[in-house]
């Protein structure tokens, strides 16, 4: 994991991103990857997609959004998803990939990055909280929101 890299979500990219596989039980924690990719397209002034590239492998996927109008709140910068191919879990491409994502969120004068997930056994909560993200509140559906103040 000495060749880690963000790069845009492309063409080139695209197939390879939609064949990340996941532990057992981590689907259920996810909306299929083509939800976030579509963002793009009805978003693409203020979504953010990245590949994570190790070498020439795709290892992962992130998609964020920033919109200062956005309503609610928490929807202005915001992580929408976080995808790390399951042989390459642990190897702290996650954090890579946040880290790249808290600097894009500086780089447009955000104070905060938040997070939205749905709480339970195998889902993302324990990496969310490595990461620095701490929960703030609640949506109206019982998902967790949670925050880094930049």
């Amino acid at each position: 994991m000495t060749d880690l890299r963000l790069v845009e979500l492309s063409a080139d990219t695209i197939v390879q991103v939609n064949n990340l596989s996941l532990k057992p039980g981590q689907e259920q924690f996810l909306a299929p990857v083509s939800y976030g990719i579509a963002a793009s397209v009805l978003n693409p002034k203020t979504t953010w997609q990245r590949v994570v590239l190790d070498g020439s492998d795709v290892v992962g996927f992130v998609s964020a959004n920033f919109d200062r109008e956005a309503k609610p709140e928490h929807f202005q910068s915001v992580l929408w998803r976080i995808n790390v191919d399951a042989d390459d879990q642990g190897r702290g491409v996650g954090r890579f990939a946040v880290a790249g994502l808290l600097s894009e969120a500086r780089d447009r004068e955000f104070d905060r990055l938040n997070v939205i997930y749905e709480a339970g056994e195998g889902g993302p909560e324990a990496f969310f909280h490595r990461v620095g993200f701490a929960p703030v509140g609640e949506t109206e559906y019982g998902e967790v929101i949670a925050e880094i103040r930049l």
